[in-house]
Formats: C-alpha cells, sequence, structure tokens
C-alpha cells in the first residue's frame, strides 16, 4: 500500500486511516482486537482515537477506545509499526477540558497510560480553546515535543482564520506547528472544508484527515430511509440529518458509479477522498472483518474523470 507524507512532518501513512471512535462502544475488546488485527494485516497501520472516545456512551467515563488499542498494541507487540494519533481537548467532566498548559500535560500522561506507550506519533488539538491564548498552547505542545512525548502535532475542529493564525505564531515564534488538520468532510459535507480550511491547507502543505469519511456509515447505503436508523447505535444519533432529497441523490449516484466499478458504495466515497489533492488519508470506521476488508479495498480503487464530475455534481 503506497504511504503518504503526513504534512510537512517525517510520519508516512497509509491513504486511509482507522477511526477508533468505535472501540468499547459499539463492539467490545474482542470484536476490536479482532477489526484491529484486520486492518494491521491489510496494511492500515494509521490509527486515530482521541482520550473523550467514548465518554457520550451510557456508563462510560472516556478512555475506552485508548485503553482498548494499547492493550492490542501491548498483545501484539507491534507498537513499532503502528502511527498512532490521540487528541485532547473535549469535555472529560470534572472541569477537564481545553487546551491550557496545564492540562494538556496532564492529559497526555493518562492517554499515554491508557495507550500503554511511552510516545503518540501524531497528538492533535480535539479543538479550538479560544480562552486560552494560542501560543500558549503551541509552546505546550513543544514541551511534549522536546520531551519525546509526541512526535507531531496536529488540529482538528478549528475555523480557517484560527487555524491560520495557529499557523503563523508557530512560524513567527519557532515553534512547532500543526502539521494536519482534521475536519468533517465527506461527499454530504463539503462546503465548510472546501470554501475555507482546504485552500489553507494546500497553500501551507498542512495534511488533511478528514473525520466522518463516510457520513458515520450513511455513504455505504446502509441507511436509505428513518426505518433504517435502528440498524446500529449511531443511527439515531448521527445518521438521520442526512436522509433528504440531497441525501438521496447522492447515494443514487454512489450506486450508479459502484455499479460502473463493479465496487460498493462505500469504497466509491473514501476513494472519492482519497484522489482529491489535498487528502492525506481520510478516516473511516469499521466494526467487522467484512467492513476492514472494505476500507483496504477503497485504497486499491482508481476513480475515472467521469466518477468524479458525476459524484462532484451530484454532492454540489
Amino acid at each position: 500500500m503506497q504511504s503518504r507524507q503526513l504534512g510537512q512532518s517525517a510520519l508516512s501513512v497509509p491513504p486511509l486511516c482507522l477511526g477508533g471512535n468505535v472501540f468499547g462502544w459499539t463492539i467490545d475488546e474482542t470484536r476490536s482486537f479482532e477489526v484491529l488485527d484486520a486492518a494491521f494485516e491489510a496494511g492500515l497501520r494509521f490509527i486515530d482515537t482521541a482520550d473523550v472516545y467514548s465518554r457520550w456512551a451510557p456508563g462510560h467515563s472516556g478512555g475506552e477506545s485508548e485503553t482498548i488499542i494499547g492493550a492490542w498494541m501491548k498483545a501484539r507487540r507491534n507498537r513499532d509499526q503502528i502511527v498512532l494519533a490521540t487528541k485532547v481537548g473535549m469535555d472529560m467532566g470534572d472541569g477537564k477540558a481545553g487546551l491550557a498548559p496545564a492540562y494538556i500535560r496532564s492529559a497526555v500522561d493518562a492517554s499515554l497510560r491508557r495507550l500503554q506507550t511511552d510516545r503518540i506519533d501524531l497528538y492533535q488539538a480535539h479543538k479550538d480553546d479560544p480562552a486560552t491564548p494560542q501560543a500558549e498552547t503551541l509552546a505546550a505542545f513543544a514541551e511534549l515535543v522536546t520531551s519525546g512525548k509526541v512526535r507531531v502535532i496536529g488540529a482538528s475542529n478549528f475555523s480557517p482564520e484560527r487555524f491560520t493564525e495557529a499557523l503563523d505564531i508557530s512560524e513567527t515564534q519557532g515553534l512547532p506547528r500543526y502539521e494536519t488538520m482534521q475536519p468533517e468532510y465527506n461527499l454530504y459535507t463539503r462546503s465548510d472544508y472546501e470554501g475555507g480550511l482546504e485552500p489553507i491547507c494546500l497553500a501551507r502543505h498542512v495534511g488533511v484527515i478528514p473525520f466522518f469519511g463516510l457520513a458515520a456509515g450513511f455513504l455505504t447505503g446502509k441507511y436509505r430511509s428513518e426505518a433504517d436508523l435502528g440498524k446500529s447505535p449511531r443511527g439515531e444519533r448521527s445518521i438521520a440529518r442526512y436522509l433528504n432529497e440531497r441525501g438521496f441523490k447522492i447515494l443514487a449516484a454512489l450506486d450508479k458509479v459502484a455499479e460502473r466499478r463493479a465496487a460498493t458504495p462505500a469504497r466509491i466515497a473514501l476513494a472519492w477522498q482519497i484522489a482529491r489533492p489535498s487528502i492525506t488519508a481520510p478516516i473511516a470506521s469499521a466494526t467487522s472483518v467484512e467492513q476492514v476488508r472494505e476500507l483496504a479495498a477503497a485504497t486499491a480503487l482508481r476513480l475515472a474523470d467521469e466518477d468524479i464530475r458525476e459524484l462532484d455534481q451530484a454532492s454540489g
């Protein structure tokens, strides 16, 4: 599987990232290990998680995904073969949130303990923290890079203006810069990224690893009516917003291209992202070995210009 440089860093990753939000939430540890094993064997060795996964689930406090990934890496003894990404900043309860330096220092140590490792390859600000000066946040990240706890830093859920400000601060003050941006982006959700962050990332050579690469599963074609929302725990939480005229138009285009390419809608939707010049590796999660095979197959699929035009028109 061909690798891609992550921003201007020394990290190279496959063209698709395995999302860790489902580990410990919609699948238990045993099934998570099966999914992780299958991804590893398929060459999908770039894994993205966050400290907050899956605090939203009843009885969870956050850290469930990191804990499972850490246990898996320890059991398989494969840490050095994984590009490991996690995040900090979302509300973990008891005032644990944001990007203040003191909190970043404690949060990274908590993540390292759960992940059972001595370093995080890509440590990301999960969302902007307007209450903390960006120079202070970046200086705290610089400490982590210097100490070896973190190799590269990235950002997620930043506005174009705030992201540009952060990049400028890093450049003028000699601090590590955000080498990646993780926006919400897929065939359905396009305008915010394409109209704002994409030009910045292209101009400044920032790697882009979008989340919701399959729109929480909608772009697989699994959910085509409200009656389908009960098919998974993610249905009612994340899918209902896509069930409209535009969503159905996109599914129809995916079906058409998929039939022409003897592929599935999921493969087509991810291949469309992988083909976009600004995208380094879309993030998609899997809850079964079969779904992992779908993700891996998407990395080998090359869409024709005609396919991309058709999908662009349906989703524009």
